[in-house]
């Protein structure tokens, strides 16, 4: 394992710390527990939006935070979920009095924490919400999720609801556009390689070098099938179809299409994997209104890509196109 690292114990917060250097204009770090937020943070009156997740999926979440986006970001250890104290004080420090809404990924421990987590603010009271998203079209179960994970659709989630929360939305109105994004996106992934945890130092699976593996999750779960390496047109195709008959997705739909690199992927590849998605949809009538390219979610070093395709109306573009600064998504401010 080559990695740049210190001790793999200390990797997070290690990384947090250069995560609050970089962008201290942007967001704060604060430590024990380990909680992103915005550097003006609370903003009053303002509906605070709040995720979270194991680290290793980088800029998720914490890249994230900011004007137009998240409010704050709670960072469990690499691929393990944040600590319901994690997501207590991160409402503590965000609440600016129309309440929270936390955007969990469909994770059996990300879903309990961040359930605990609810309740206790409730007693403390602060009215908070939850969404959940589930868009990964590859599989109903896996290892760590009742049901489908949450993936690539978590990012324009928690932009379009970020957005809602900045124009003054109440919480029941952020909430009932965060539900109309859940139901209209849907992911998958595919991977060629696998990533490695820092602290354990080997391979998360083998695949062998003529081997891919179509539908994986985040954290290197199994996916639908494992197969010989195809080409671009092959991988892209094997994505998009279960993508588009989820749904379904239908002639004349408005969509936006993210594709994802998966941690390892380089741009050069990804770019000719998006242009090849742009082209299967324009031939089934589909209009690709509002894109999104590059490595956001991400699974540590992992060799792979997913695509998301989120439905989209006036209201979802117009949401979509409003001012964000963060870390990792910046345009209109």
């Amino acid at each position: 394992m080559k990695k740049i690292i210190n001790d793999p114990s200390a990797v997070v917060a290690e990384s947090l710390r250069g995560l609050g250097l970089a962008h201290a204009d942007l967001l704060e770090v604060v430590d024990e527990p380990a909680v992103v937020v915005r550097v003006d943070a609370p903003v009053a009156g303002k509906v605070a939006v709040i995720s979270g997740g194991g680290s290793g999926h980088e800029p998720m979440h914490g890249g994230l935070v900011g004007p137009g986006m998240l409010d704050a970001a709670c960072p469990g250890a690499v691929f393990t979920s944040p600590t319901p104290d994690q997501v207590q004080l991160a409402v503590q420090r965000t609440d600016g009095g129309a309440g929270a809404l936390l955007i969990v990924k469909n994770y059996t421990g990300d879903v309990l924490n961040f359930e605990t987590a609810a309740e206790l603010a409730a007693a403390e009271g602060t009215r908070v919400e939850s969404i959940v998203i589930d868009d990964d079209v590859a599989v109903k179960d896996s290892l760590f999720t009742a049901g489908r994970r949450g993936v690539g659709g978590t990012v324009p989630l928690e932009k379009i609801v970020g957005a809602a929360a900045d124009r003054g939305e109440d919480l029941d109105g952020c909430l009932a556009i965060a539900r109309r994004v859940v139901a209209n996106v849907r992911s998958m992934g595919l991977a060629l390689g696998a990533p490695t945890v820092p602290h354990v130092g080997t391979p998360s699976f083998e695949l062998a070098d003529d081997e891919m593996e179509v539908g994986i999750g985040i954290h290197g779960e199994p996916g639908r099938a494992r197969m010989p390496v195809e080409n671009a047109e092959g991988v892209v195709a094997r994505l998009l179809t279960p993508i588009l008959e989820d749904l379904p997705f239908t002639e004349g739909d408005r969509v936006l299409l993210f594709t994802n690199s998966m941690g390892a992927t380089p741009l050069l590849e990804l770019y000719l994997a998006h242009g090849i998605a742009e082209r299967l949809l324009a031939e089934r009538g589909i209009v690709v209104e509002r894109r999104l390219v590059g490595p956001f979610v991400t699974s540590l070093e992992m060799q792979g890509m997913s695509l998301t395709l989120l439905k989209l109306d006036d209201e979802l573009r117009d949401l979509w196109d409003a001012p964000v600064r963060t870390a990792a998504l910046r345009w209109g401010c």
